[in-house]
């Protein structure tokens, strides 16, 4: 085993082991001495093929390439938020302190629509465009969780395979799920990551009806909703909870023998709008026509989003909304935590089983389970488990 790596001999190798039984392993990735992947591919350490890079990366490396708009150390970045463990977490928060200054001049766009209305392909063309007008454009999209790796299912970059080949753009699907803050906590930090990085357009598009449109909304200056005609009586209830949400609806597939379709959904959607409050103070909320396909519509939907942007900043709504935000964003970490503290705590877990299955058998209810519970909780021993996440 060459000296750049750290090995150790299990303790379930017999004494008498020969050649032919593992006697040693490596210790892992941070075990390496060399940090550099040219040790690992000869191919690479004689300089052939793509240049070195750094398997572990100190607070430094990650910062300056962030701050130099490097896609790939975005992308590590952004994996070190998104991971679950407390020692990546506390280093990404450093990581991500140091960048803020370079944050908070993009423009966010939420997108969310119903499935099979074209959100993938409408981004992707409406990103191409943008890329064309001289943006530099992020896409985040809120995949679904697989519940077996926990991992997202990234069928969007798939769908994106234009947009995802432009040096101007990143798309980064996130899966929909995790802890220590969940989504709605690694979905902000890496939009702030991707403004730190120098992109001016962040979009984050949603799984679909019902997953988080509200949390979306809340991360967003604009919020965008998609839809196609002939999508049934039966999603009105769920149309006019997120109309409420929107500040544009767009109908896309508005082209070939669905345009006339299209126009006539279009008229339906303008009188809903009529009985709806808008989402944004001083701002009507309207329909427009779009085609992702023919790439109409497009650029009227970037002059609507560029007079909302300077109207909303004219009147202080753009502000109030960026600080509203914030303290969302601050509350939402404190439930979260709180959360953890509780259910993390070893006396909490230990009851939890007996409690259970009171409730069950109809010996105490709800209420009182959870009077018990909170009677035997500690905050002060749970928060002295916790207080290292937050601590260098």
């Amino acid at each position: 085993m060459s000296e750049k790596y750290t090995t150790e001999r299990p303790d379930w190798v017999p004494e008498d082991a020969d050649a032919k039984f593992t006697t040693s392993v490596m210790g892992g990735i941070e075990g390496i001495k060399d940090l550099t992947v040219g040790n690992i591919n000869p191919k690479l350490l004689n300089g052939q093929g793509m240049p070195h890079r750094k398997l572990v990366l100190s607070e430094d490396d990650y910062v300056e390439g962030v701050a130099r708009g490097d896609r790939m150390t975005l992308s590590r970045a952004i994996t070190l938020i998104e991971s679950n463990s407390s020692k990546h977490f506390k280093r990404a928060q450093r990581v991500l302190q140091r960048l803020l200054p370079r944050t908070g001049n993009a423009l966010r766009i939420g997108i969310t629509g119903v499935p099979g209305a074209g959100k993938s392909t409408m981004i992707e063309a409406f990103g191409n465009m943008l890329c064309d007008m001289g943006h530099r454009v992020a896409v985040l999209t809120v995949d679904p969780t697989s519940s077996v790796t926990k991992g997202s299912i990234l069928g969007d970059k798939t769908r994106m395979g234009t947009l995802s080949r432009r040096p101007e753009a990143f798309i980064r699907p996130s899966p929909a799920g995790g802890t220590l803050g969940g989504v709605a906590r690694k979905s902000r930090e890496t939009m702030l990551l991707c403004e730190a990085a120098g992109y001016d357009v962040i979009i984050i598009e949603t799984v679909g009806v019902g997953q988080s449109e509200t949390t979306v909304r809340s991360m967003v200056d604009f919020f965008l909703l998609v839809v196609l005609t002939g999508a049934g009586d039966e999603l009105q209830g769920i149309k006019k909870g997120i109309m409420e949400l929107a500040d544009a609806i767009v109908i896309n597939k508005a082209d070939g023998d669905n345009l006339l379709p299209a126009k006539v959904a279009r008229g339906q959607y303008e009188r809903m709008t009529e009985f709806i409050r808008p989402a944004t103070p001083g701002w009507e909320t309207h329909a427009y026509l779009a085609s992702a396909i023919k790439k109409t519509g497009l650029a009227e939907l970037w002059e609507i989003i560029r007079i909302f942007r300077e109207k909303t900043t004219a009147s202080g709504i753009w502000k109030k909304r960026r600080d509203s935000q914030l303290l969302d964003w601050m509350n939402s970490m404190i439930d979260e935590h709180l959360h953890n503290l509780f259910f993390d705590d070893a006396v909490v877990r230990g009851r939890m089983p007996e409690v259970r299955a009171a409730i069950l058998s109809g010996g105490i209810s709800p209420t009182q389970a959870v009077a018990e519970l909170l009677g035997v909780f500690d905050v002060r021993r749970a928060a002295a488990r916790q207080v290292d996440l937050f601590t260098n």
